[in-house]
């Protein structure tokens, strides 16, 4: 047995997110959004780190981290579960961080997220974005609404991962689980291929370059349904981002293109829940609505708001509001809410005296 797996069933055990490992450390884990020293582990040397994360790739894959310095690849523990892996260098050797991804896919129903995060997995075509940063649970988010389009639709799904994290099983769909660097050699080509696979639904781990966004984009057009993420905050930060990819010539046809296929943008931030218990997600929503397309073309993005608070009844919501309701259930604490806030003079009210 590989010795880091002792490691990765601790993870697991102590209901942690992230294994974090670097010579002349001890392990770390994050749990409940904090790092906390491994019980029984002492400070790992950089040769006993280096022997440790050669057991579990292969020889192609430790001669790609030992030339390029970093590693992303997927490693699955029976009945645990499987992980994303990252090895890396730094000042004192070698360092790696493993995110669990769970083997079973939460249903959107144990989510808890907002109903208007369900009736996207009903559409028929466009681009749905799913924003946030590093560990917000985009991807647990995206894998709960491909569960759905999988359990209620006979639908051909591609998706297209750096590394593949949550493997679906067919139910009424059919899933191609394609992987960058095994499967295919980027997301650029992928898209490419996926579009002449007769997908229905399309799904792209990270919209990194104006390759993969131009792809993507093409791809709604098209007719496809296509779901992607980006590290932005907000629905506007997200239009700006997908426009600003391309060169000043392009922006204008890249606007009346986008205008017709965005069909949603939820953004999403994990906070720490009241009771200190858990982590809670808070979601940004707009959807496809009237005048959503005037304002992605006449590059107005700050309007968007008003498509927002013109579509609560709809499910749409700001993110700011969103919060606010979190903290009058108690299901988030004021300051917690007020650090996430855009608009913060809303928050200090809510805030305990002296805060």
């Amino acid at each position: 047995m590989a010795q880091i797996n002792q490691l990765l069933r601790y993870l697991q055990e102590k209901g942690g997110s992230d294994l974090h490992l670097a010579a002349g450390r001890e392990p770390r884990i994050r749990a409940k959004g904090r790092l906390e020293q491994v019980e029984g582990w002492s400070t790992l040397t950089d040769e006993a780190l280096h022997a440790m994360l050669r057991e579990i790739v292969s020889e192609p894959q430790w001669q790609e981290y030992t030339s390029v310095h970093d590693l992303d690849f997927a490693y699955g523990l029976e009945g645990v579960a499987r992980f994303r892996g990252n090895f890396f260098y730094q000042l004192n050797g070698a360092g790696a961080v493993f995110r669990i991804i769970p083997e079973r896919i939460v249903p959107l129903e144990e989510l808890n997220v907002p109903k208007a995060i369900e009736s996207l997995a009903h559409l028929g075509q466009g681009l749905v974005l799913v924003t946030g940063p590093t560990g917000s649970g985009k991807s647990t988010t995206l894998a709960a609404i491909i569960d759905k389009i999988n359990s209620n639709y006979s639908k051909h799904i591609v998706t297209i991962e750096d590394p593949v994290e949550f493997v679906h099983q067919n139910k009424k769909s059919v899933l191609s689980h394609r992987e960058v660097g095994t499967h295919t050699k980027g997301f650029g080509p992928a898209l490419k291929a996926a579009v002449r696979e007769d997908p229905d639904v399309i799904l792209v781990g990270e919209m990194r370059d104006l390759e993969t966004i131009s792809l993507a984009v093409t791809a709604a057009e098209m007719g496809v349904l296509v779901f992607g993420t980006l590290h932005t905050n907000n629905a506007p930060k997200t239009i700006d981002r997908l426009i600003d990819a391309f060169p000043a010539a392009e922006q204008p046809q890249v606007r009346t293109t986008l205008a017709e296929s965005i069909a949603g943008i939820v953004s999403q931030l994990l906070l720490p829940t009241a009771d200190g218990k858990g982590r809670c997600a808070v979601n940004e929503i707009l959807l496809k609505a009237p005048g959503l397309s005037n304002i992605i073309r006449e590059g107005n993005t700050p309007m968007l708001y008003s498509i927002i608070q013109a579509g609560k009844n709809v499910g749409m919501q700001t993110m700011d509001d969103a919060l606010i309701k979190l903290v009058e259930d108690k299901r988030v604490a004021p300051m917690d809410a007020y650090h996430k806030a855009n608009d913060k003079t809303r928050f200090e009210k809510l805030l305990p005296e002296g805060a």
